[in-house]
């Protein structure tokens, strides 16, 4: 049951300071496309730049259950998956872009898809959707580079799944690969890391690694060292000039997983750093941006074990119960993450905190 504002009267002060921030706008439906022209109508008017996250391969998020998709894998090579993600979704989206030539547009393309072809293809659903999620993502940056406003970013997951080095040698490929037959590396800004999820910001400087990687001979201790890590590999393979942006919407707070496999609605959570490009701190000079891509309060998966969508991370000993659908508003979670922000949320940005 949705809560309401009688029962947390600190939601409209809450929504009066996190309103000044946006998050992407996520296409992760057919139906959604219809989301995308009021945004744009906004962004001409304002002169705001708008993000959308575009989330509709067949098959999608292979290797969870929580925010599987709407177009499936009927055959090994899932042609008539692709054909209808190509022309019911991915020719949709365009056509709307294209009525916008002169707003700037920041694409995030398929988060958490190319790096399950690497990690993950003992998953039947991942080896049924490879040629889907090769053809599919290179047929969407192809497109959206062509309309000649629109900025890419390839998502690469974030250092507690690929820092490994085994993990990178391994998607380097895959990359290039997709890369190579949307036009070049050309198509695409660079990568999104942390996509909806918790992985400290960390910076060049920090020695913190709060999930223990080191220990497991994993040195992307935070999103800065992955970013650092990730990108001397795709140079390597020739994937040279990529320049990054991170999702810092709930990494606010880094010690609060008891085990950091766990990825869905983490409880003790808290609201990171707001959407800047003013980065030099990290140590990095390939970083575009920091930005909220997940939408504080939306929930990651459901932790109603009856439900189709149901996934077991979802009840692990670190998420937050009861959820509702990945995708779906959760009240009591947003509040949890502005009352754990850090930095903490401010009436005016300045240095005192708001008391919520």
């Amino acid at each position: 049951m949705k809560k309401t504002e009688a029962d947390h009267p600190d939601v409209a002060k809450i929504l009066a300071v996190t309103e000044k921030v946006g998050a992407a706008t996520w296409i992760d439906s057919m139906a959604n496309i219809a989301l995308i022209e009021p945004v744009l109508q906004g962004a001409k008017a304002s002169g705001e730049l708008p993000m959308f996250v575009i989330y509709d391969l067949p098959n999608r998020d292979c290797h969870a259950n929580a925010s599987n998709g709407e177009i499936l894998c009927e055959d090994s090579s899932c042609t008539q998956g692709l054909n209808t993600y190509k022309t019911q979704y991915v020719d949709k989206v365009i056509e709307v872009f294209k009525k916008y030539p002169d707003v700037p547009i920041v694409a995030i393309v398929e988060p958490d898809s190319l790096p399950n072809l690497a990690t993950n293809m003992s998953t039947p659903k991942c080896g049924e959707a490879e040629n889907a999620y090769k053809q599919g993502v290179a047929y969407t940056l192809k497109q959206l580079y062509a309309l000649g406003n629109v900025t890419s970013y390839l998502d690469a997951a974030h250092g507690g799944w690929l820092g490994w080095d085994n993990n990178l040698t391994a998607v380097a490929p895959i990359f290039r690969e997709v890369l190579n037959a949307a036009g070049g590396k050309e198509t695409i800004r660079g990568f999104s890391t942390n996509v909806a999820n918790y992985q400290a910001l960390g910076s060049m400087s920090s020695n913190a690694d709060p999930c223990n990687l080191k220990s497991q001979y994993n040195f992307a201790i935070d999103e800065a060292h992955y970013i650092n890590l990730f990108d001397n590999n795709m140079a390597s393979s020739g994937l040279t000039g990529m320049h990054y942006i991170t999702d810092t919407s709930r990494n606010g707070v880094t010690t609060m997983r008891n085990d950091c496999a766990n990825w869905c609605n983490i409880k003790n959570s808290g609201l990171g750093r707001r959407p800047t490009t003013e980065v030099s701190d990290l140590g990095l000079s390939n970083v575009d941006a920091l930005v909220w891509v997940k939408t504080p309060g939306e929930s990651d998966g459901t932790s109603d074990s009856s439900s189709p969508r149901y996934d077991s991370t979802c009840t692990s000993q670190d998420a937050f119960v009861p959820s509702p659908e990945a995708g779906q508003w959760s009240e009591d979670f947003y509040v949890m993450l502005a009352k754990n922000a850090n930095p903490p949320l401010t009436s005016t940005w300045g240095p005192e905190p708001t008391k919520i």
